[in-house]
């Protein structure tokens, strides 16, 4: 099983533009193209955020005024023998360009609800499909972000949902399967959880731990309803137990899932604190000199002397698009996770700590309005959601 999920319309130019959109185009940048994606925002929007794939089609950037100004020039610069991919922040402005490159002979298609469709896009992808259970991985790849939909005896969980929660929905349904359980792994910081909302949809009681519940800059407490996660937590859901541990580090908040088949298979989900290839940072609070330590303690400590070996890793994000098996899955188990992840070969704890601070990356300026919003202390609407979310998350050290 393998399916795409796509955002609902929004411009002008969905009905026309709509077989252009990711459902198509998602498949042909996964493996090798000869595609030429024609890239028309301006430069500021370019050069924040881009297109990019496990084979990332090659991009030329002129802007749209360019278009407006000099068709002739504009037109000239854009090789005719190559099949061509316009792209722009809504859909429009590509459409008009997409369409000026038809009538010179280039074939041409608009990538329609351009960026804002892309970055919505989500995949389902299944980790395992047993007769007792299901597990799939739902991947936000323009934002390499994951979530996850356990099912078990018609009952499903939902593991770090984002926050278009009508693709969660739909899933289920058309899978025939009740939600019963939400849980988020942290507060997360680089996008929108869905979980409150979904909550809120359907019923379902939605999981926190409660020190993320605190917004770890403002010190306020959240103003949404949800139930405390703590260590040691256990939940049945089918012939799946859930088992919580509380893994400090990225947030002080910050929970694992242990989640073991009624045959002994076991899956851990790992959130934002490992990764198959790198760590989760630990300064999104602000004090990366005392949470650095706790990375340490968690995954030498609680994580080594926890998880079996064998546990399949299931991360809450990737850093690059070669961390995917040939199925596109992002999963390892726990022993090649430590054989391969070049941060795991430093076990000195004062070095590990040194290796953190020194690989932090520059923390975006919204992750703390994201943050509020993710605890209810403020609001975001589609479009301060959208710009909120602008490109891939930086929650990996570098």
């Amino acid at each position: 099983m393998f399916r795409h999920a796509l955002p609902d319309a929004g411009d002008q130019n969905f009905e026309r533009d709509k077989a252009d959109r990711g459902a198509e185009f998602y498949p042909r940048i996964q493996q090798e193209n000869k595609l030429l994606l024609l890239d028309v925002r301006n430069d500021k929007e370019f050069g924040a955020w881009r297109i990019e794939s496990r084979h990332s089609p090659e991009t030329l950037h002129i802007p749209y005024v360019v278009f407006v100004e000099d068709e002739e020039d504009a037109v000239r610069q854009v090789p005719a023998d190559r099949e061509i991919v316009v792209v722009c922040a809504k859909g429009g402005a590509s459409a008009y360009v997409a369409e000026i490159l038809r009538r010179h002979n280039t074939p041409t298609t608009n990538l329609g609800g351009g960026m804002i469709a892309w970055g919505s896009h989500y995949v389902f992808r299944p980790v395992v499909e047993r007769d007792e259970y299901q597990i799939y991985q739902i991947d936000r790849a323009s934002r390499g972000c994951l979530s996850y939909v356990l099912i078990s005896k018609g009952q499903a969980a939902i593991i770090d949902p984002l926050r278009h929660i009508g693709r969660y929905r739909q899933f289920l349904s058309e899978i025939g399967a009740d939600l019963t359980l939400v849980l988020d792994t942290h507060a997360h910081a680089d996008h929108i959880s869905g979980g409150s909302a979904l909550s809120e949809a359907t019923g379902v009681p939605y999981y926190l731990h409660p020190y993320d519940a605190i917004h770890p800059l403002d010190m306020l407490p959240p103003r949404i309803r949800f139930e405390m996660l703590q260590d040691g937590q256990s939940f049945t859901l089918g012939d799946l137990t859930i088992r919580i541990l509380h893994t400090p580090g990225h947030t002080l908040g910050q929970v694992n899932l242990l989640v073991t088949g009624s045959a002994g298979q076991s899956y851990f989900f790992s959130g934002d604190n490992l990764f198959l290839l790198s760590l989760g940072r630990p300064d999104l609070g602000g004090l990366s000199k005392a949470w650095a330590p706790l990375v340490y303690e968690t995954i030498f400590g609680i994580i080594k002397e926890t998880v079996p070996p064998q546990a399949l890793v299931l991360p809450g994000h990737y850093a690059s698009f070669a961390e995917a098996n040939a199925a596109g899955l992002y999963g390892k188990p726990l022993a090649d996770v430590w054989q391969e992840n070049p941060s795991l070969q430093m076990t000195g704890k004062e070095e590990f700590v040194e290796h953190i601070l020194s690989h932090l990356p520059e923390m975006p300026p919204q992750y703390a309005e994201i943050k509020r919003v993710n605890i209810g202390l403020s609001a975001a609407s589609e479009q301060e959601a959208n710009e909120l979310e602008l490109g891939k998350n930086v929650c990996a050290l570098e």
